[in-house]
Formats: C-alpha cells, structure tokens, sequence
C-alpha cells in the first residue's frame, strides 16, 4: 500500500537534524526524498559509535527511506545537476544561510521562477525579518535564548539544557507540517510558495504555551511560568525500593488517591478541595504526594494505582523500552537489516493510517549511493 505522500518529490539539501527529521517523517509516508549532500557529507554522519566510517546512529535514525546523491553546489556543473533535479521536484528544503542560498542562486525566487509549482523551504536559525537573521544556530544556543533553559534550571540554581535536541526536534515536525499545508494550498492555487522555519521562534512558540501564564494578559495578572511545573516537587517520586511517576490530575482521581492511601484528612484539606485551590499550592501538594509514594514499594504502588485507574508509570530506562510490553505488542521497534551496517533496531512509524500507511522501505543510504540513479551519464 502507498503512503499518503506517495508521488511528491522532495529535494533534501538539510544536513544535522531539523531538515532530516522533516523529511524523514514525510518520506516515511511515501515521498521520495533525494538527500544532496555537500563532498564533505552531513556531519552527523560523524555520530559515534559506528560500525563503519560515516554511518553513525544519529544519521540512520534520521535518514531512512532516502535516496543519496552528492553534488558541489559550488561547481558549475554539479549545481545544473541539482537545478535539473529540483525542476522535477515538488518540494526543495534547505538549511544552507539564506545569503549563501542566494549566491548559489537557490534562493525561492529564482528557483520558483524556474518551477512556478515548487514549494521553496527554509530550516533557518531566525526569522529573516529580525535582526539575528545572519546569526549561526545550533539545539543549545536556541534553547538558551528561548527562555527553556532558564526554566529547565529553576530547581537546580543553574540554567539546564533538557538532555534531547528538542529545539532540533520541535522545528522539524513544525517543517513537516508545513510542507503538506503548502501542497494541499497549491492543489487549489496551482502555485508554489517559500517557507521560512525558524528555530528560535518556533521553541519560543512552543515553550511559551504554558509558560506565558499571567502575561497573557495586558497588564499581566501575574508572573510567567506555569506554577505546576516548575513546582520543585514535581518529579519522579522515591518509593521504598525505586521510583515512580504519578499524577492523580482531576478532582476524582485526587479523592481516589487520598482514599488508598488512607488519608482522609487531606481529602477534606480545603486547599485539595478542587483544581483551581491545588494550583495555589502545588508545593504543599507535590511534597504530601512525596510523604506518602515513600511509604510503600514500586511494585506495590504499581498495583494500587492501577486499580484506582489514576496515572502512574514505572520510571524506566532507555534500554528497558525494548522490553516494554506495550511497545512489543505494538511492533514499535523494528528489526531491520541494512545493506552495509548489517542488522539494526529502528523506531517504528508512530503515526497510523487506515488505508495508506507509512511504511520503512529503505535504510539510510551511503554517501552518493543512488547517484548512477539519479544523475544519468550524459
């Protein structure tokens, strides 16, 4: 079966993370993504530990169902080469500086003048209307400058990066989002346009969705930051043996939880009684739920909670996921076999549909590997 995306043609100039996090995503629901590297390739090649020279974890976990071509955008000739292949394309995404994009002449207005249907897409670091337009931008510069950071260190003392690229991450699924609204538009239109994705903006966006709080409102009605969160007693909380994740959330499952846990008197505590008094004393209720998940071990509340249907999870590893049983029985990961690295495990697609699914169809290529392919002998 095809994937919904089956027939666009996508020319992948992106290297590092957001840009192959986009397309990875659309080409795992059936695009075809040509990946054009520079001679030097995609640095995350480089990521250790590998098996082989350039075939390192974090370039094959974001460079799946992809066909590779290098070109010197640089040369004369590799640049018709790659003109050629974004005449015939849908969608060219890139993460080269706009400047640097211009003097190559692949910025969205000569290359839209070229293909009137093209979609033209930039992974920038800023919005090119701002003044840090020019500036380089990497995960932890943006997390930094976003205001994440900050809020990651308020219990600690210290600014803290979250330990995933997640700036990296949250722009690349906004990327690939974009990319099929722009198609679905020219389906109606007939025409292309260019997309500007910026790292910065997009993280503020997405960090500021809680974290805005009483400056919502012009005066603000309060400070920033979303008070359940930042709270220093949300956390995985230390049972008798390990710990544990819970989060009785509404009032039901509040009074079910003071119910097991034999306490009476903070179901009639008055600032329990309902969500709007619990937001005014998260700390106080956080450090009760801590009191009491000491008492018992893991396994025991693991139990207990589940009978009372109130959210709660073991706190596991990264390598205790193979073992989940959930994901097991979902077929999450998957066992596959590359052509030059051998046996790999690979997340499986996340996202289901019906009729056209997505599906994993090829492993990340080899540098250059489809280039008898896709740039025939002349």
């Amino acid at each position: 079966m095809a994937g919904p995306l089956q027939g666009v043609r996508i020319i992948d100039m992106t290297s590092v993370a957001m840009g192959p996090y986009a397309t990875q995503i659309l080409a795992d629901m059936g695009a075809e993504v040509i990946k054009v590297e520079a001679p030097e390739g995609d640095v995350f090649r480089t990521s250790a530990p590998a098996a082989h020279a350039g075939m390192g974890p974090a370039y094959l976990n974001l460079n799946r169902n992809k066909y590779s071509v290098t070109l010197d955008a640089k040369t004369p000739a590799d640049r018709e080469t790659l003109l050629r292949l974004i005449d015939g394309a849908d969608v060219f995404v890139s993460n080269v500086r706009p400047a640097a994009l211009a003097r190559l002449g692949l910025d969205a207005d000569s290359l839209c003048a070229r293909n009137a249907r093209l979609i033209h897409c930039s992974a920038v670091g800023f919005g090119q209307n701002g003044p840090y337009a020019a500036r380089p931008a990497f995960d932890d510069i943006i997390q930094a400058m976003s205001g994440l950071a900050d809020l990651q260190g308020r219990n600690s003392g210290a600014p803290a990066y979250v330990n995933t690229i997640l700036a990296d991450k949250v722009a690349g699924l906004t990327l690939a989002y974009a990319i099929p609204m722009a198609l679905y538009e020219r389906e109606r239109s007939g025409q292309g346009q260019a997309i500007e994705v910026p790292m910065f903006e997009t993280l503020v966006s997405f960090t500021l969705v809680e974290h805005l709080s009483g400056h919502s409102f012009v005066p603000p009605l309060g400070p920033m930051g979303y008070s359940r969160v930042l709270s220093p007693q949300r956390r995985p909380y230390r049972t008798q043996d390990g710990y544990l994740a819970l989060l009785p959330y509404t009032d039901a499952q509040w009074r079910r939880f003071f119910a097991l846990a034999q306490r009476p008197d903070l179901a009639a505590d008055a600032r329990y009684a309902d969500a709007a008094s619990r937001a005014r004393h998260f700390d106080a209720l956080y450090q009760d739920l801590a009191d009491i998940v000491a008492l018992q071990g893991t396994e025991q509340w693991l139990a207990l909670l589940a009978d009372a249907d109130i959210p709660h999870s073991r706190v596991n590893t990264p390598e205790a996921l193979f073992d989940d049983p959930h994901l097991q029985a979902t077929g999450f990961f998957q066992r596959v076999d590359h052509p030059s690295e051998g046996p790999l495990m690979a997340c499986g697609i996340p996202v289901r549909f019906s009729r056209t699914p997505g599906e994993i169809s090829r492993q990340a290529p080899r540098q250059d590997a489809d280039r008898d392919m896709l740039v025939p002998a002349r």
